[in-house]
């Protein structure tokens, strides 16, 4: 059974009152969400209140779900909204646009790789902040696309249905942003 057909299946009985399907469709993408929230919100706290927004989101509106995309295009498309209005919501707060903490480890507590040395995940977890901190500012739409093509591995087709816009909006908002990544990075290089 491919993992489009247990989705289906675990959708189904999900809407029939099954806590176990349910679960297992949580499980199955909590982790690619919190990762995916990580990337667009910059940190711990707001990785988490996004994921439990997504899931909250997905529970109730799980019989609005056609099948007409995957089901994972539909949880990312809601989690890219819910990222947008939790951005919104944050900056009218502070004023200021969401960033990464200095003094947060985004990805402290989450599963090392077996035999991993701590010296090696010191440098990985520094090289994660540097690259959560040059996303934080791009603009939402473009993080996202950056998101979806390089850590979820999606077509720019795949992009362009999920976000309703056109293939090559897409691509022109992907290369945008990677423009814009490259010069902060050397910008930071040249001030170091």
């Amino acid at each position: 059974m491919s993992l489009i057909d247990e989705d289906e299946a675990l959708i189904a009985a999900a809407l029939n009152g099954s806590a176990y399907a349910w679960e297992k469709l949580v499980k199955r993408y909590e982790s690619a969400i919190y990762n995916h929230g990580l990337r667009l919100m910059g940190n711990r706290s707001d990785a988490m209140d996004l994921l439990q927004e997504v899931f909250l989101g997905v529970y109730r509106n799980l019989h609005r779900f056609r099948g007409d995309a995957k089901f994972s295009s539909w949880i990312f498309r809601i989690a890219h909204n819910k990222a947008i209005d939790l951005s919104r919501r944050k900056r009218l707060l502070t004023g200021y646009p969401v960033a990464v903490e200095e003094d947060d480890d985004p990805f402290e507590g989450m599963p090392a790789e077996l035999g991993e040395e701590p010296d090696v995940k010191l440098m990985q977890s520094q090289q994660n902040n540097r690259t959560l901190a040059l996303l934080t500012q791009l603009p939402v739409e473009q993080k996202l696309i950056v998101e979806l093509k390089i850590f979820q591995s999606m077509t720019f087709e795949e992009i362009a249905d999920m976000q309703d816009i056109s293939e090559n909006t897409a691509k022109t908002r992907f290369y945008t942003a990677l423009k814009k990544l490259k010069s902060a990075t050397e910008e930071k290089h040249a001030l170091s």
